[in-house]
Order: C-alpha cells, then sequence, then structure tokens
C-alpha cells in the first residue's frame, strides 16, 4: 500500500502525541519581579508565581478542567504570562490588533487581549479537523489550514467555517501555510504539492493550479511542502521535504544539500538533539534517506528537509532545515549556520521577521535573533519561555512577544524603558 496515508508517524516535526486530541482550557501563569508563593489553580485563572525554573517548581501547575470560552485573568504588570494548551503543539500564531490566533494540534483559539476572553475552534463547532498547522488572514477572513480537514474560512459575523479540500482544487486535506502574493494569487502548501489559485479565485475551480514533482518534472523536488515565501521580485519560494524551490518567470528551479543547503553531518553530528531517525517509522522517510545518501545516518538528521522560510527585506532567503541549521541564500549561493556558529540549535523550526525587519529563529533549543550577521544569545525558559521548542511567534504593537512552543504559549512584555 503506498505510504500516502498522512500518519503522524511520518512527521518528525510533530513531537506532540495525540495530534487530534482536543483542546485543553486555557491556563495561564505569570511571573513578576516580587517573591510572592504561588496562588492555589484557579479555573482559567492567575498562579502568580515565578517561572518554574526561577522558583525551583518541577512543572507547570495541572490544567484545570476543559473550557470552551471565557476570560482569563492576566496581571498586567507580568514580565511574562504562560498560556497554556496542554499536551498539544502550537504550531502558527497570527496577531492582528489586540486579537491573537493559536493554532494547536488540538484547534484553533481565538484570544482577545481587550478583555482577555477566548474561544475555542475544532471540529466540534466547524472546523473538519483539530489540527490547525496555519492561521492567518485571506481575502478578508480569518483562514486555517487544517491536518486533514482541508483549508477553512471563517466568517466571523456568523462564525461559520468555509472548507476547501480536494473537491474543490486543493492537492491534499493537510495544509501546512497559505499566502498571498503581490498579484493577488495564493498559494497553499499541501502534502501533495503546491497549490496557486490565480487571482485568489477560491471559487473558481478553473483558476486552481497544482505543482507536483510529477507535473514540473522535477521542479518541484518533493511533494511534501511545509513553507512558502515570495521574494523582492515576485519570485515564489517553496520549503520542501526535497530541498527549496522556487518559481519565477514561469520557470523552476531548485536546490538541495548537493548544491549547498543544509550544514554537512560532520560539522552537525555531535549537536543532533534528536536521535529517533525517521526513516525507521515510515516507508516515506526509508525511501528519501535513500534516495539523499543518508543511509549511514540514524538520527533525525536531513539537510534537504526545509520546515521553515523567509525572505529578507533585501531578498536573502532563510531556510531552516531539520538538524542541517538555518541556510541563507543570497542569490548566488548558499551559507549554512549551526550551533558552531551560534546558533541555539540545530534543528531551526520557526523563522519570522518582525515589523522592524529583524529576523528571529526557533530552534529546538531556544530563540535567537539575526542581528550584524550573528545571533543574539538565546532566549530559553530561563528567560520566561514555556519550553525552548519554538514552533511560531508573533510580535505586538509596544514589542511585546507571543511565543509558542509544545505545551503552550509565553506572552513577554517589551523592556521597560529607562
Amino acid at each position: 500500500m503506498p505510504d500516502r496515508n498522512h500518519n503522524v508517524t511520518k512527521r518528525p516535526l510533530l513531537l506532540a502525541h495525540g495530534l487530534l486530541a482536543l483542546l485543553c482550557a486555557l491556563s495561564f501563569v505569570s511571573a513578576s519581579a516580587g517573591d510572592s508563593p504561588a496562588a492555589p489553580n484557579k479555573p482559567l485563572g492567575l498562579s502568580e508565581s515565578k517561572h518554574p525554573m526561577m522558583s525551583g517548581m518541577g512543572q507547570h501547575p495541572e490544567v484545570p478542567p476543559p473550557q470552551r470560552e471565557g476570560k482569563v485573568v492576566v496581571d498586567p504588570n507580568a514580565k511574562f504570562t504562560h498560556f497554556r494548551v496542554g499536551n498539544k503543539n502550537v504550531k502558527s500564531m497570527y496577531l492582528e490588533d489586540k486579537v491573537l490566533w493559536v493554532g494547536t494540534s488540538g484547534g484553533l483559539v481565538r484570544y482577545d487581549t481587550r478583555d482577555d476572553s477566548f474561544k475555542l475552534y475544532d471540529a466540534r463547532n466547524g472546523l473538519l479537523s483539530n489540527g490547525v498547522f496555519y492561521v492567518g488572514r485571506i481575502k478578508g477572513q480569518i483562514a486555517a489550514g487544517t491536518y486533514g480537514g482541508g483549508l477553512s474560512l471563517l466568517d466571523e459575523k456568523t462564525g461559520k467555517w468555509k472548507t476547501y479540500n480536494i473537491p474543490e482544487g486543493l492537492g491534499d486535506a493537510f495544509v501546512y501555510e497559505v499566502m498571498t502574493a503581490k498579484n493577488g494569487d495564493i498559494w497553499i502548501a499541501t502534502w501533495s504539492g503546491a497549490n496557486r489559485v490565480r487571482g485568489g479565485a477560491l471559487d473558481d475551480r478553473s483558476k486552481w493550479d497544482l505543482y507536483t514533482v510529477e507535473n514540473t518534472k522535477g521542479g518541484v523536488p518533493n511533494d511534501w511542502i511545509y513553507g512558502l515565501a515570495e521574494g523582492k521580485n515576485g519570485d515564489i519560494w517553496l520549503a520542501t521535504e526535497g530541498g527549496m524551490a522556487r518559481f519565477a518567470n514561469n520557470k523552476w528551479e531548485n536546490w538541495n544539500h548537493k548544491r549547498g543547503l543544509g550544514a554537512d553531518y560532520d560539522k552537525v553530528k555531535s549537536d543532533i538533539a534528536f536521535k529517533n531517525d525517521p526513516s525507521k517509522q515510515s516507508m516515506h522517510h526509508a525511501k528519501q534517506k535513500q534516495e539523499m545518501g543518508l543511509q549511514g545516518v540514524d538520527v533525525a538528521y536531513n539537510p534537504n528537509y526545509v520546515v521553515s522560510l523567509e525572505v529578507d527585506a533585501q531578498g536573502t532567503v532563510w531556510a531552516g532545515t531539520w538538524g542541517g541549521g538555518l541556510s541563507r541564500f543570497d542569490g548566488t549561493k548558499w551559507v549554512s549556520y549551526t550551533k558552531a556558529d551560534g546558533l541555539p540549535g540545530n534543528h531551526v523550526f520557526m523563522l519570522q521577521r518582525d515589523p522592524k525587519g529583524t529576523l528571529w529563529i526557533g530552534t529546538n533549543s531556544g530563540l535567537t535573533q539575526w542581528q550584524d550577521g550573528k545571533f543574539t544569545k538565546a532566549m530559553t525558559t530561563a528567560d520566561g519561555l514555556f519550553a525552548d521548542n519554538i514552533f511560531a511567534m508573533a510580535t505586538g504593537p509596544s514589542g511585546d512577544l507571543w511565543i509558542g512552543s509544545y505545551g503552550g504559549v509565553a506572552h513577554l512584555q517589551p523592556p521597560a524603558r529607562k
């Protein structure tokens, strides 16, 4: 039987167990400058304690019984607040004005920071899948790219979802990212190729294109697409499990490790964080490993497997790899950075530019920035993060940070101005 059932064991990027379990209730923990002891847990409330790493607590407080909507109590003077989602990954975040949308492997949460109210969307109120890999705004509506439930758009006035799936033209029901290009085309990253919806005409089936390894004659190096980004000249970049691809002037070009993508195994083998070999869990990854000449590697390393992507204001392409560090393309050649160069970890799960243009890099061992040709000191749980594995982030207008990890979100306030 072909290995196309999208079993979770095929996805080494997903570290959570119970991917499609229901979202746990939201619970918050804040940390302030004081030394007051932890207050008893209140349903969807605030425990005013220091961060566990600072106070010596062994673990985060238990999550209260599940609630689908309500309010939380947040201390506005706290240095950071922890927003729990249970044993699930925070895969995507979208901050618009004062409303934060959090996509997790257990549903989509709308959190309104103006009144600290929240609401959970999942398969019980309109989505076809609880796993949400992407959240953003498409054609004026909130869009959720799901794990097995297609692409869903929310009408916020009615609370109704409209879903686009394979019958509507979607390449696959597993959607990892969505992007609206400057020319109005909508691109959708799926695990059976990349869709382009010309002019953004989602309801016109004739406007849907699908690009795969087969119909691009290898221009797309792998059908499992994880990321999308637009370059300075309108060229479209795709992050795939088989390398990077660029679509420009209706032509395809791609790059893999042989062409400079990702660090050599000898440079990173002593710093591989995950020892499980995906090829032992999946026929797909076993075949991929053989095709890429990685038979002698039995840990989580694949420099061709690009799990995060960003293009900066100068048009430089940044690609985060699975164990091969961070790669940078200046239009001519690739240069790779690893822990030996100051990167916190060699598994780069997230890349994002903030409103000021700063590039943030989320790894398996903390969060860093790229500034003046080097990485800043990594932020970790010691600085208020919920966990050190960083999958998503959003930046508020005042410079506050929302950082998503396995198990929750950390909201970090900007340093006080002197």
